[in-house]
């Protein structure tokens, strides 16, 4: 059956504006870091990928090592992008990274010129298409001079096979130097991707401000928690969760009391919206307009739905904000 794609896929999705560029993006994100790869159910991907893009969000974000095995998340994309979103690729945000282990040897990772622009072309050959919108350095090189790895960013441009650079997991200093050196080379940074959630504000500290003032877009990973700001955990860990697993992302120990008291206590504010802890998490993390777009993952197309549900409510007010704070906040030892 030939795809043809919702015609009022635009009409519920806010779009962003990425720092002072002309490139929008939508304020709901997904992301392929995850069920998207070669162990996972090919059907289901497609499914999540098209009701995603019916749904109004535009933008796919992948990397060279996602899957597992590395790579097939890209390929799961390229497939579906040649059997259904073809006549659509004007309308996709496609990005891609390059930092982690993706091969044997000196040049299978972190960022030199080598790697980068041989993970890029890598990258392409596996989505199927000429050019990626967003090309990123998925992490920092502590040894490579960051001149280089920026340079890789600008040429890959300049050789017209991204049109827009980002970075992800750069600290606020190295970020700053980033967008010094992008700039000497013409090549200004788009967008930056970092984590960041109600548990998880560290982006607050300096990294936000630095962005604004060089007019650089955010687009936040893991804005729910690895799944504890859903309702998974509510009620402890569950058997079958990521977190009682072998996953390295998110380990019991995170799932502490004090962890569970605030989630517990955020849930009960998101309730008394009418909306789901996740949905409350989300609206959080685009209040005051400062993170361009929020990237969620998913297992099924019911999360992606109740996730772009979230942009139906209305943003908080200032007491709300100040009552979040006050949850996260307060210690329970002092009773307050």
């Amino acid at each position: 059956m030939v795809y043809v794609a919702s015609d009022d896929r635009y009409e519920a999705m806010r779009y962003n504006r990425v720092g002072r560029s002309g490139l929008k993006l939508p304020a709901v994100s997904l992301g392929l870091w995850h069920n998207f790869g070669g162990i996972d159910a090919y059907e289901n991907g497609r499914e999540m990928i098209v009701r995603s893009f019916d749904l109004g969000i535009t933008h796919f974000d992948l990397a060279n090592n996602y899957g597992p095995p590395a790579g097939s998340a890209e390929e799961l994309f390229g497939k579906v992008l040649a059997r259904d979103l073809a006549p659509y690729r004007d309308e996709i945000v496609i990005s891609t990274k390059a930092g982690y282990y993706m091969w044997p040897g000196p040049y299978g990772e972190w960022g030199s010129r080598k790697y980068m622009l041989a993970s890029l072309d890598q990258s392409l050959k596996r989505l199927g298409v000429e050019y990626v919108d967003v090309f990123y350095s998925h992490r920092p090189d502590p040894e490579t001079p960051l001149e280089e790895t920026m340079g890789a960013l600008a040429y890959a441009v300049r050789s017209g096979k991204a049109l827009y650079v980002g970075l992800s997991n750069y600290s606020a200093e190295q970020t700053a130097e980033a967008i010094r050196i992008l700039d000497e080379l013409g090549t200004p940074l788009l967008i930056h991707q970092p984590s960041y959630s109600l548990l998880d504000r560290w982006i607050e500290q300096s990294l936000q401000d630095e962005l604004d003032k060089h007019g650089v877009g955010s687009i936040v990973f893991t804005p729910l928690a690895q799944g504890m700001l859903t309702n998974k955990y509510l009620n402890g860990i569950p058997s079958d969760s990521r977190a009682a697993g072998p996953s390295t992302a998110l380990s019991e120990s995170r799932i502490t009391p004090e962890a569970l008291r605030k989630i517990r206590a955020l849930n009960q504010m998101a309730v008394s919206r009418g909306m789901t802890l996740a949905q409350f998490a989300l609206l959080w993390t685009l209040r005051g307009g400062r993170v361009t777009s929020a990237l969620i993952g998913a297992s099924r197309v019911s999360q992606i739905e109740e996730n772009i549900a979230a942009l139906a409510h209305s943003d908080f007010t200032q007491e709300e904000l100040e009552r979040i704070e006050n949850i996260l906040h307060t210690d329970p030892e002092a009773g307050g």
